[in-house]
């Protein structure tokens, strides 16, 4: 009876503790919400899940890695409909605690000597040149400076070492094309049903905030999809379609084979829905590299003429006029659009003031972050509409040509790479990844394309898996069965 009762009052006690804890933190979620609006309310909901999250990062850093990339799509409708959360601080947050997990828990299974690699020292070089940028005589903001180095060094510079670390397996780059394609396809449909279906009230509150006058043209709806907004969109698009068209044309099973000309089909459609003219970019340059490094003279052949007739019929015909889509590409191909000349005034104007600064004006100074921190540097007025340009403000003539330079640099040793490889399968994946990348810097001749998520995330990791690629190369077909 005595050990009875004691039990009794220990359950007691310890339902009371249970009660006691409840109520402090439904008292504590109820002050959050209160004062910090539901991004704090959230944000104590979801802290128990970050923790294990963190703890399972730490036991298995490739985890790190893939919500990485995968939030890399995610984060802008994350952002859309969740206003007042800090969505791209946890890109940093991610990469940073990835790194962690393999300094302070699993480094013994990593080989840092495999780093002693061209494109992390190249890396390592801009991103030094961006903290040099710090010290321009236009004395840019530092707050501009760091939101702007992000995108344009320290992505670069902490996923090229990650990706060498990581993906250390043959079968991971099988893994980075599955995830890429499959989330680009379901972007493709979710487009498909903004079109169709109309956006939910998050997107449609993003676009009554001012995204309307870029993303409803003549009534109608430029598709962005889950992405930051339809350029992006459409570019992204184009550079996954390249990439799945590659694979299309490699030794797999019938059933992958169909599974990517399935997943090129829609996401091609993505493309054009969007709306994005300088997407056409990303097939031209991909397509065009693609031709080149296949060393078949029929299909080169075959495919120059099939790309000369596409955009001849756009060029020359009014062939689907009708059609929104068609009628905005065509515009692309005009070089009296009005969109195009106002960028060559812009660009003219930003020559004039670049003239006696061959380092730039700084990182910062140029596009968002240039309009909201750098309002006293002129160039911050004027919107670049192309990563080449911006690179030119913020690094001037000197820092564009070395930057130019590096990429020409990456996508010739990245050609040569594929050119060399025997392994078929391995040799496709690669020329895959080369022409998706290619074609990704040459659209962002037209917009800013390679230095936004996801494309950037995407580029990284498939230069990386292009340079490692050698060492799983062998001479035997082998063929993909699923």
């Amino acid at each position: 009876m005595i050990a009875s009762s004691s039990n009794s009052e220990i359950n007691i006690y310890q339902k009371s503790i249970v009660i006691l804890l409840v109520i402090a933190a439904t008292i504590m979620f109820g002050y959050f919400l209160a004062n910090g609006g539901v991004a704090a309310g959230a944000a104590i909901i979801v802290l128990p899940f970050a923790i294990a999250y963190i703890i399972w990062v730490f036991y298995n850093p490739k985890v790190g890695f893939i919500s990485v990339l995968l939030y890399g799509f995610f984060m802008p409708t994350i952002g859309k409909h969740i206003p007042g959360l800090q969505v791209g601080l946890l890109v940093d947050g991610l990469m940073v605690i990835t790194w962690l997990a393999i300094f302070f828990y699993r480094t013994h299974k990593f080989r840092f000597r495999h780093l002693n690699n061209n494109l992390v020292w190249l890396a390592v070089f801009w991103m030094g040149l961006t903290v040099l940028q710090i010290a321009n005589p236009s004395r840019p903001s530092i707050q501009g400076w760091f939101q702007e180095m992000r995108s344009a060094a320290l992505y670069w510079f902490l996923m090229t070492p990650l990706t060498i670390l990581i993906m250390k397996k043959k079968s991971d780059m099988t893994l980075f094309l599955n995830i890429i394609i499959i989330i680009s396809l379901i972007g493709a449909l979710y487009g498909i049903k903004q079109l169709y279906f109309g956006v939910d009230a998050a997107e449609n509150r993003w676009l009554e905030a001012g995204a309307r006058k870029t993303h409803i043209l003549f009534g109608k709806l430029r598709v962005f999809s889950f992405y930051n907004e339809a350029a992006q969109f459409g570019a992204s698009q184009a550079h996954i379609a390249v990439i799945s068209g590659v694979l299309a044309t490699g030794p797999y099973s019938f059933r992958r084979k169909l599974f990517y000309w399935v997943a090129t089909a829609f996401i091609f459609y993505g493309m054009l829905i969007s709306g994005t003219r300088g997407a056409m970019g990303a097939l031209l340059g991909g397509g065009l590299l693609f031709l080149i490094l296949i060393r078949q003279t029929k299909l080169l052949v075959m495919g120059l003429l099939v790309g000369v007739g596409f955009f001849g019929m756009l060029k020359f015909t009014y062939i689907g006029q009708g059609n929104d889509q068609i009628r905005r590409m065509r515009t692309s191909l005009d070089p009296n659009d009005a969109s195009l000349q106002v960028r060559l005034i812009n660009q003219r104007i930003l020559k004039d003031m670049l003239a006696s600064k061959p380092f730039g004006t700084g990182v910062g100074t140029i596009g968002q972050w240039g309009t909201t921190y750098n309002k006293h540097i002129p160039t911050a007025k004027i919107p670049p509409d192309s990563l080449y340009v911006k690179i030119w403000v913020m690094y001037g003539i000197i820092g564009f040509i070395l930057w130019f330079g590096i990429m020409m640099f990456i996508i010739a040793k990245g050609s040569g790479i594929a050119w060399y490889t025997r392994d078929p399968v391995l040799r496709n994946q690669v020329i895959a990844l080369c022409a998706g990348s290619f074609g990704s810097l040459f659209a962002s001749y037209g917009n800013e394309v390679m230095n936004a998520l996801p494309s950037s995330v995407i580029v990284f990791i498939s230069w990386t898996l292009v340079f490692i690629s050698r060492k799983w190369d062998t001479p035997q077909t082998k063929l993909i069965q699923s």
